[in-house]
């Protein structure tokens, strides 16, 4: 991959996200998403191996899926309400869809089974990107919605800390413990959301150096 592709999708990557990050609006929001998820799948691939191919094409259906969930959900928002604010969800059935596709791009269980497959063929770096970066649109969102379906997000919380804690035991491979370890702690940090939303931004950046830290030496 050449220095210049490399640093049109970087920015993109970043773009993505402070886009998604600095929304009030769903479909802002949404394309902030599709543009962070574009420009990381040729990062994942750029090594051209069969295990990396597997790992994108995965990753971008898993995305597709959640991106898909997410657009009719906020469609259908808009339709019933006649407004696209993120922190105006009023609907039932709308604010489930949503707070499930977010949990499917973040990989909370039982939305999980994607993240270790992935993880697995990736390098250190591109999985420490996917492990953190990755994750601050979608928790962002999270954070503006989560007084909208409290029991859904304490559930998706309880089952991610169990399935992520109980199930990184049983790995020998360094990218499926921290894909486990990475379950465990975002069930943390949306449990945490519910009762203290600000220590939820203490645990996230503890989570992130703690997994610097594991990836880069």
């Amino acid at each position: 991959m050449s220095p210049f592709t490399l640093i049109i999708l970087s920015f993109s990557l970043i773009l993505g996200t402070v886009i998604t990050m600095t929304s009030s609006h769903w479909l802002l929001a949404w394309m902030g998403l599709e543009i962070n998820t574009l420009a990381f799948i040729p990062l994942m691939a750029r090594n051209h191996h069969p295990r990396a191919v597997e790992a994108s094409t995965k990753y971008f259906l898993i995305q597709a899926t959640a991106a898909a969930m997410l657009l009719f959900a906020s469609a259908t928002e808009a339709w019933i309400t006649g407004g696209w604010q993120i922190s105006q969800l009023t609907d039932p059935f709308t604010t489930t869809i949503i707070t499930i596709a977010l949990a499917l791009k973040i990989g909370l269980a039982p939305a999980h089974a994607w993240m270790p497959e992935v993880m697995q063929g990736l390098d250190l770096p591109t999985g420490l990107i996917m492990a953190t970066w990755q994750k601050l649109a979608p928790f962002t969102l999270l954070i503006q919605i989560h007084q909208t379906d409290q029991n859904l997000l304490i559930f998706l919380g309880l089952t991610s800390m169990l399935v992520g804690g109980l199930a990184g035991l049983n790995q020998t491979q360094l990218r499926k413990i921290m894909a486990y370890s990475s379950i465990a702690h975002m069930g943390w940090l949306v449990l945490i959301m519910q009762f203290f939303q600000s220590m939820s931004f203490l645990a996230l950046l503890i989570y992130f150096v703690t997994t610097f830290s594991t990836f880069l030496v």
